[in-house]
């Protein structure tokens, strides 16, 4: 009696341990496929972030920084160039104008984020042809360099990265992000981007896929740049909130995926990553800046002339977000907080 009882014990045990033995056998081969899958997205997302690098032929850093910054340790800044280039425009990367400017700068200690959107009639100098023009034209007189050399002759603030998009990866990012919510400001009927009017919008708060943002971010009809320059920087704070969500985080391969041609920027895969980590912190305060001007037709052509003591008030701004002031330029600041802030709301909007 006894031994039937051991023999039953021992098969039990058996057919347990046989148990075991498949789960963690199937357990170990998902492990193995889910860290091959791992390495493969890795692989496909690193692909996608080395075909979009380009360096910039004569630009190490900039002039106005001594050092390359690192994006973990240092306030560094991005200028964000947004551009149709489009076949059916007739236009080519190398000669399209920039349809958006947006100028962002990160600061580590505090994790914030400083974004400046640049009216694209803005009448400045542009140190390529050595005459002043709409910053627009910038793009199309000498590609992303002289953008980025006019942007720094206007604000005297290096620019440490670009990132320049067509309407493609604008779409497709935000699709990858599985949409976001912006307010819309009036009724909506406005050319997708195949300039076709499909895009209906009502006022308010709304959910939007990729192409309805666009049409958001570029219409200006009922409106001016003023208007479009601040609902282009709220869609970049609701896609910078959406990506600094716990939600978005298994979505950014996706994202950095989606970017794939349609985007050229001289960040490497690391210093991405390094970018995504700093979302990962928390989504980051977000303080928008506009430029003062006025409208000017004196010349028969419309330019937006700029005010140049906003210009000094926001170049201020910007200098002492990244750190850059010296003890006199900064004095006021670092000695008198409630000031600095006063000044700052003078020309900031509290992102929503």
């Amino acid at each position: 009696m006894k031994n039937k009882a051991t023999n039953k014990y021992k098969k039990r045990s058996s057919k347990a341990s046989l148990i075991i033995k498949i789960s963690l056998l199937l357990i170990a081969s998902l492990a193995i496929c889910v860290t091959a899958y791992g390495v493969y997205l890795t692989k496909q997302v690193e692909h996608a972030a080395n075909s979009a690098h380009e360096e910039l032929e004569g630009r190490d850093i900039s002039t106005l920084r001594d050092n390359k910054v690192e994006p973990i340790k240092d306030n560094v800044s991005i200028l964000f160039v947004g551009v149709d280039d489009s076949d059916d425009r007739g236009q080519g990367s190398d000669h399209s104008r920039s349809d958006a400017l947006v100028l962002a700068t990160l600061n580590n200690k505090t994790h914030t984020i400083k974004m400046l959107s640049i009216p694209r009639d803005s009448y400045v100098y542009i140190p390529k042809v050595e005459y002043k023009d709409k910053i627009t034209h910038a793009h199309a007189l000498g590609g992303t360099l002289a953008t980025i050399d006019t942007v720094e002759e206007l604000l005297d603030i290096p620019i440490d990265y670009y990132v320049r998009m067509n309407f493609n990866a604008f779409i497709d990012v935000v699709d990858a992000l599985g949409g976001i919510e912006a307010e819309v400001p009036y009724a909506l009927h406005e050319l997708d981007e195949f300039d076709k009017f499909t895009i209906n919008l009502e006022p308010g708060l709304q959910h939007l896929n990729g192409s309805q943002a666009l049409a958001l971010a570029r219409t200006r009809k009922q409106d001016n740049d003023i208007e479009r320059g601040k609902r282009q920087q709220e869609i970049l704070t609701a896609i910078i909130n959406k990506a600094a969500s716990v939600s978005s985080i298994t979505k950014y391969d996706d994202v950095i995926k989606a970017l794939g041609d349609n985007m050229k920027t001289d960040m490497t895969f690391t210093e991405m990553k390094s970018f995504l980590s700093y979302l990962t912190k928390g989504v980051p305060r977000i303080d928008t800046l506009t430029l003062d001007g006025t409208d000017d037709m004196s010349t028969g052509i419309y330019y937006y002339q700029l005010n140049q003591e906003s210009v000094n008030e926001v170049e201020e701004i910007l200098k002492n977000h990244l750190d850059l002031l010296d003890e006199t330029s900064s004095s006021l600041t670092n000695n008198n907080t409630d000031s600095a802030a006063s000044e700052e709301s003078s020309v900031s909007e509290p992102a929503q």
